[in-house]
């Protein structure tokens, strides 16, 4: 409930405006104010950039910038490493602009956001890999990035796109083995055959199905299904690590 209600304080925010970037954003006309965020966009000045354009939006909410100014929030807000404001801004332009001919762009940027909530700050500054932390974000990643190969295949960022796919699905691979791994620790047989069954349909062609096979030999094993055993010694044998 407390999420739920902290991402709508989020959404209100957005929409209302920053009440307090008002008071510090000179007055000027929105031609001059959109001028101004421009030039800080370009020099890399997210924040001053961000307080302009958030201003121009409360002020001027359907003039004549209004489609631009969220474009340019969206990346900036990203930039500035603010998601849940980018995210809201992006499903805010969808639900407005559902044909609009950046479309590609926005849902390119809501896939780069969804990855980088996935990202843990502590585990970047320490370089460390979990991949046992909660794939969510990877998952709607992954679906963004699919969801513009199939609707803009000819888009300047399909490529990337599609890029991106390969290693969301070895993120969201990994973590269908780890879970797998600690199933086998706790000794949960049945669970931990379901995982690696889950990992070999979903994600046949990752490093992570290969890995998941002697896990679940040694499920099989120790349920005494000898059959389904067989079938995974030869595909052991047949897809050696």
């Amino acid at each position: 409930m407390k999420r739920l209600t902290l991402t709508a304080l989020l959404a209100a925010s957005l929409l209302a405006g920053c009440s307090s970037n008002d008071q510090v954003v000179q007055d000027d006309p929105p031609s001059k104010l959109y001028q101004d965020a421009e030039a800080q966009l370009n020099q890399g000045a997210w924040i001053t950039a961000i307080e302009k354009l958030e201003a121009l939006d409360s002020r001027y909410p359907f003039g004549a910038y209004s489609d631009q100014v969220q474009l340019d929030l969206i990346y900036a807000y990203y930039k500035n490493d603010d998601l849940a404001l980018a995210e809201a801004t992006i499903d805010r332009f969808m639900r407005m602009h559902p044909a609009h001919s950046e479309s590609d762009w926005v849902v390119y940027m809501r896939g780069l956001v969804h990855m980088g909530q996935d990202r843990s700050l502590i585990h970047d500054i320490l370089r460390m890999e979990r991949d046992d932390r909660d794939p969510q974000p990877a998952r709607k990643a992954f679906a963004d990035f699919r969801r513009l190969l199939e609707r803009y295949p000819n888009s300047e960022y399909a490529a990337d796109a599609k890029a991106r796919m390969t290693a969301l699905k070895n993120r969201l691979a990994n973590y269908e083995l780890a879970a797998a791994d600690y199933y086998i620790r706790r000794e949960a047989w049945v669970a931990a055959v379901n995982r690696c069954q889950a990992l070999q349909r979903d994600f046949p062609d990752t490093e992570a199905a290969r890995a998941s096979l002697p896990l679940m030999l040694k499920a099989y094993e120790k349920l005494g299904l000898e059959e389904p055993a067989e079938r995974t010694r030869k595909l052991i044998a047949k897809n050696p690590a």
